[in-house]
C-alpha cells in the first residue's frame, strides 16, 4: 500500500510541475496551453482478494472502475470557465479522451463524435 500511495504523491507532483510550466508559458506567451491526465485504471489494491484484471467488469467494485482525471486550461484557451465548473460532477469514462483531445485542438476528421467530446459545450461555437 505504501508504494502505490507513493505513486499517488508522485503523479500529484509531476502534475504540479506540469501545470507551473504551462502556467508560466501562457503567461509570458500568451500561448493556449491545456493539460488533461486520465488514470488508465481505478485504485485497486486487492481489497477482499478482488482485482480487475481477473474479475468480470459488471461486478468489480466501483474504485476498480472509476478513473481519476484532470483538466488544466490556461485563461486564453477559450472555454467557458463557468461551464467547465459544471462539468466536474458528470461521469464520463475512457472513451471520453479521443474525441475530447480531438476537439480541444480543432482537429477535423470524420471520425471525431461531437457527442463523446466532454467539453464541446463550453467551446464559444458549439
Amino acid at each position: 500500500m505504501n508504494a502505490y500511495d507513493n505513486t499517488i504523491v508522485y503523479t500529484d507532483a509531476v502534475l504540479d510541475e506540469l501545470i507551473a510550466l504551462l502556467a508560466r508559458d501562457a503567461k509570458r506567451k500568451g500561448d493556449a496551453t491545456a493539460l488533461f491526465y486520465l488514470s488508465d485504471h481505478g485504485e485497486s489494491l486487492g481489497e477482499d482478494g478482488l482485482y480487475l484484471h481477473g474479475f468480470p467488469y459488471a461486478l468489480a467494485p466501483s474504485y476498480q472502475t472509476h478513473v481519476p482525471a484532470l483538466a488544466w486550461l490556461s485563461p486564453t484557451f477559450g472555454l467557458d470557465r463557468d461551464c467547465l465548473a459544471g462539468l466536474q460532477h458528470n461521469d464520463y469514462s475512457q472513451d471520453n479522451l479521443f474525441d475530447t483531445v480531438l476537439g480541444l485542438f480543432a482537429v477535423q476528421t470524420q471520425v471525431y463524435r461531437p457527442g463523446s467530446d466532454i467539453f464541446r459545450g463550453c467551446r464559444a461555437a458549439s
